[in-house]
């Protein structure tokens, strides 16, 4: 794993609706999506950034919790 990359590094999604799609998108020269989940309301997603993973994208109602406090997305 990178010196950059910590085993740390993950946030925690909650949805608070049907539907909340979560994207994960890859390192390197090219960004391009590689991982999709869809959760459903109270279901929780743990995600870690890795080698592979620079970047989480989340659609729909959700709070997000991680190392840098707690974030809501979606319409509030």
């Amino acid at each position: 794993m990178e010196d950059s990359v910590r085993s740390d590094d993950f946030v925690v999604i909650k949805a608070k609706e049907n539907g909340v799609n979560i994207i994960g998108l890859t390192r390197g020269k090219d960004t391009k999506f590689h991982h999709t989940e869809k959760l459903d309301k109270g279901e929780v997603y743990i995600a870690q950034f890795t080698e592979n993973t620079s970047a989480i994208k989340v659609r729909g109602n959700a709070t997000l919790y991680c190392k840098h406090g707690t974030i809501e997305v979606g319409e509030q």
